[in-house]
């Protein structure tokens, strides 16, 4: 199972052994599924783009998970909130 796969698009705080790690579940999730991983990391940066617009989310608590059964694949995000941005933040 992949886990633990995002992290903030404009923050990246995470050392080099974090990033091979990311980049390794990415393979692993490219062998599991149909998806390529540039596909996933593309997913993984526009998804934190959008949701990042309004919420502040915690980036060390970010999963990215693929979970593929004999007829279909899902991909899950979980996305811990900080907070959410108010009107005039947006």
């Amino acid at each position: 199972m992949i886990t633990e796969f995002f992290e903030r698009l404009f923050v990246n705080n995470t050392g080099s052994r974090d990033n091979v790690k990311r980049r390794l579940k990415l393979v692993l999730a490219h062998d599991r599924s149909t998806l390529n991983a540039s596909t996933l990391e593309k997913m993984r940066t526009e998804i934190l783009v959008v949701v990042s617009k309004y919420v502040e989310l915690d980036t060390d608590s970010l999963e990215f998970s693929i979970k593929t059964d004999s007829r279909m694949t899902a991909l899950i995000a979980n996305l811990p909130i900080r907070r959410i941005l108010q009107n005039e933040e947006l």
